[in-house]
């Protein structure tokens, strides 16, 4: 799915399967697309990683540069 999704230009996805992994998503490399597994999660999980990555702010600073070298590189393929 995460593969798949950036594919996309200006998409950032990545799977997550736990409450650290959803946050840091967010704040370090500011993912605009969530993946989850529905075989390998309970509900109850999939629903409060959701609830903690849209209410979780990107940091900026340091990780902007990253998430700023990426969009860098997605424009350079455009160009191909």
């Amino acid at each position: 799915m995460a593969i798949a999704a950036n594919k996309f230009p200006g998409v950032r996805a990545a799977p997550c399967h736990d409450d650290i992994t959803a946050e840091m998503s967010r704040r370090h490399n500011n993912l605009n697309v969530l993946c989850l597994s529905a075989d390998l999660l309970g509900s109850k999980l999939i629903d409060r990683m959701v609830e903690i990555w849209l209410t979780t702010e990107f940091e900026g600073g340091r990780h902007a540069r990253r998430v700023g070298k990426i969009n860098e590189l997605e424009n350079q393929a455009g160009t191909c």
